[in-house]
């Protein structure tokens, strides 16, 4: 089976290069895959490609692309600028600043409320580099604790509350917690309501890139706050039961409308739900929408 050529461009931005690596990897799952990840063009160098056609200096020497990716809006000229002067299909992954268009693909969550058009596939959320796992271990769970954003406020001591609860309630469970780059430092400083001597705590300054994948591959429970929705989407594709814990919000938006359509739908459950029903509901179903689209790419395009 030949070689599928992939350009991914990024925006260096850490959260979008995690999305299209996620594809890549679940097409190269597919077909063996090949990618260069070239810097983005200026909007100057990428106006001027797209309207001369010429082939920037850079680029000469790299194979030509089957497929070309980006994720953020740096890296939606350069697309279209390498689709013009070396071919290939371009995916783009989030809705788009440019006309649908344009691109032969655009992947948008659907969240975002994408229009109906035959180059639209929509996702359940943002994709993920996580892979649905087959040996979680009923005694293990997480705690992904995230922090304050644009639509989500912070509140420690109702976090510290949330989370004695749930391991209070849960003595068969070994919890591991960790944090992100927005929990602010009060919240681990302040941890002194005794659930810290239940669970080991891994500050994110302590892991690497693969420990996260490596411990939901792992966990049959995972509690998340409701700010970080990304780490909800990468619970569920590994196959957790999904917990959702509160945090103040600061304004109703897309993010919310996600988990309460996730909520609706049996896929997470909120934490003011569990203390009702006293467990967490299991996904319903798989939930691997990299592997979807992946595969959606290669039927259509490289069969």
């Amino acid at each position: 089976m030949s070689l599928l050529h992939v350009w991914r461009f990024g925006d260096g931005k850490a959260g979008h290069d995690n999305q299209s690596r996620g594809l890549v990897e679940a097409i190269d799952r597919l077909r063996p895959v090949e990618t260069v990840v070239p810097d983005p063009l200026s909007t100057f160098g990428a106006l001027a490609v797209l309207s001369l056609g010429r082939t920037p200096a850079a680029w000469r020497s790299l194979p030509a692309p089957d497929l070309i990716l980006g994720a953020g809006h740096r890296t939606h000229l350069s697309l279209l600028a390498a689709r013009r002067c070396r071919g290939g299909k371009t995916v783009v992954l989030m809705q788009p600043s440019l006309p649908f268009g344009l691109f032969d693909l655009c992947l948008i969550p659907e969240h975002d409320s994408p229009p109906t058009r035959p180059n639209v596939l929509v996702t359940r959320g943002a994709l993920n580099r996580i892979q649905p796992s087959a040996v979680l271990e009923p005694d293990r769970g997480l705690l992904l604790i995230g922090g304050p954003s644009a639509h989500f406020g912070w509140d420690d001591a109702g976090l510290h509350r949330q989370i004695a609860t749930v391991v209070a309630a849960t003595p068969g469970i070994r919890w591991t917690l960790t944090t992100s780059r927005r929990t602010p430092a009060t919240f681990l400083a302040s941890s002194k309501a005794g659930w810290d001597e239940a669970l080991t705590v891994v500050p994110v300054a302590e892991t690497g890139s693969d420990w996260l994948p490596a411990q939901l591959a792992r966990a049959r429970q995972a509690w998340v706050t409701a700010d970080s929705v990304s780490m909800v989407y990468e619970a569920l594709t590994a196959g957790a039961a999904v917990g959702v814990l509160d945090v103040p919000c600061k304004r109703p938006g897309r993010v919310g409308r996600g988990l309460e359509r996730l909520a609706e739908q049996g896929w997470v459950t909120r934490f003011e739900d569990w203390r009702r029903i006293s467990r967490l509901t299991r996904p319903p179903g798989s939930f691997d929408e990299a592997g979807r689209c992946a595969r959606w790419i290669v039927e259509r395009w490289f069969a």
